[in-house]
């Protein structure tokens, strides 16, 4: 059985694509820590991190990296975090957000939610942001 991730990236679920390419794809979180949360799967389901290839584990760290870099500027931030916790969806996801502090960092706080209007306009901001850094083949019009 596909797991929830699959089916976004198959579209068979919406979700706010910020990057997409043949192994990797990035999305934001219905359930955010703060603006711009991502999450950066790769297209393979892999249960657990230390499941995945080095390859497939690099592509998905770097990715994270790019996008993170770019939340730090777009979302006035000090620092993006990272986190690999894999105890909500069966397939390997990197949460990475705009993080201010270490209190960011508690998932009792995330939105459970959060207004559509508002992860529109932050899936938007965080494109326009990446299309600017450079990584324009790599981010979705929508």
């Amino acid at each position: 059985m596909s797991t929830l991730f699959t089916k976004i990236i198959n579209g068979e679920i919406p979700g706010r694509f910020v990057w997409r390419e043949a192994d990797v794809a990035a999305f934001l979180t219905t359930g955010p820590l703060a603006d711009g949360h991502t999450l950066v799967v790769p297209t393979e389901e892999v249960d657990r991190w230390t499941d995945a290839s080095p390859e497939t584990l690099a592509k998905v760290m770097e990715v994270a990296r790019r996008i993170g870099a770019v939340q730090l500027d777009v979302f006035l931030a000090e620092r993006a975090g990272l986190i690999v916790a894999g105890y909500e969806i069966n397939h390997l996801h990197v949460h990475v957000w705009p993080s201010r502090t270490m209190a960011d960092f508690d998932f009792a706080s995330a939105d459970q939610n959060p207004d559509p209007a508002l992860l529109d306009a932050n899936a938007e901001k965080l494109r326009a942001g990446l299309r600017a850094a450079g990584y324009a083949e790599f981010v979705p019009a929508s």
